[in-house]
């Protein structure tokens, strides 16, 4: 299973960074979904996907009788969810705000700040 899970985890990589490399902002804005998703399998696979006990300690003893699970890595991934979906949400009315101002969502038509008619910047001080 931990095999299957690298390969998917790769497969996620591959697929947000060429999202990511995309000019839309959209396409972007996947990718960087994806990329969140490819990193919390990633933590979780690193736990070590096994089936044992709960991390329970029986009334009476100081430690676990038996092996447990690691509940780091799932403590990981609950808070790597809930930001992740933070700075999707952020990511999201940011890039509907410049489509509202700009009235484009392709990177190359977003140039504000350097319009193309202006030429190149200057080359020497």
């Amino acid at each position: 299973m931990e095999t299957v899970l690298s390969l998917v985890v790769g497969c996620l990589f591959a697929v947000s960074l060429y999202l990511i490399l995309s000019k839309h902002i959209i396409r972007m804005l996947l990718g960087v979904v994806l990329l969140s998703n490819a990193v919390n399998i990633l933590i979780f696979n690193a736990g070590r996907i096994t089936s044992v006990a709960p991390p329970l300690v029986p009334e009476g003893a100081e430690a676990p009788l038996s092996d447990v699970a690691n509940p780091l890595p799932q403590a990981l991934i609950l808070t790597a969810i809930v930001i992740s979906f933070s700075f999707f949400a952020f990511l999201l009315v940011l890039a509907y705000r410049a489509y509202q101002d700009l009235g484009t969502d392709d990177t190359d038509q977003m140039r504000v700040a350097e319009p193309e008619e202006d030429g190149p910047p200057p080359l020497g001080y």
